[in-house]
Formats: structure tokens, C-alpha cells, sequence
């Protein structure tokens, strides 16, 4: 499992499949946990919260944001920068499918303004 977070807890992403343009795997949010900021290069994301609540900030200082519960669907276009971030006292699980050539995250500072 690949590990990042933000201070204390575990964001780790796991990957099952991937070819030059497809990824598919899914991706542990300790409870409280924020990830770096980020974006996806090329590749836009399609999620499914399997356990658990995400919300994605984004928008200039992040003021935006979208909340994800356990069976819904969410989908993050390429290049938005965002961070993930469990809101929850338990951890979150999610499956993604990333469609798109290049990097699979790229961090960056913080979402433009």
C-alpha cells in the first residue's frame, strides 16, 4: 500500500490493475485524515465509497466541496486540484478507476486562487 497523509493517520492507495491509461484500486482514509493537496494530471478519477464518507475541497482556497457517502459514486475531472478528507470516526474505503495517461497524483501547494 502506498502511504501519504497530512499528520497523524494513514491515506494509503492500492493498487489492483493498471496499464498506460487505466488504474483501478482503492484507496484507506484513516478517521480524520486530510490528504496533500492534489490533482491527477491527465487522468480523471471515477470513485465508489465503499465504507465510510469522503469530501473532496476544492475551488479557489478551497472553498469549495462535495461530500461522498458509503454507496455513492463521485468522479473528479483531470487536473482539479483537490484534497481528500474523512470526516468520519472510522476509516473510509474507496474504489477508483483513474482513465487518463501520466502520473496517477501529482501534489501541488494548494488550489490556485
Amino acid at each position: 500500500m502506498t502511504e501519504g497523509s497530512a499528520g497523524l493517520g494513514r491515506f494509503g492507495r492500492k493498487p489492483a490493475f493498471e496499464t498506460e491509461t487505466v488504474r483501478v484500486g482503492e484507496t484507506h482514509v484513516d478517521a480524520g485524515v486530510t490528504s496533500p493537496w492534489h490533482h491527477h494530471g491527465k487522468r480523471t478519477l471515477y470513485g465508489f465509497v465503499v465504507v465510510g464518507e469522503l469530501i473532496l475541497e476544492f475551488g479557489p482556497h478551497g472553498s469549495e466541496s462535495v461530500r461522498a457517502s458509503s454507496g455513492e459514486f463521485f468522479r473528479i475531472p483531470a487536473g482539479l486540484v483537490h484534497r481528500d478528507r474523512n470526516p468520519t470516526a472510522g476509516e473510509t474505503v474507496i474504489v477508483n478507476l483513474m482513465v487518463g495517461p501520466g502520473p496517477a497524483t501529482i501534489d501541488v501547494s494548494g488550489p490556485e486562487e
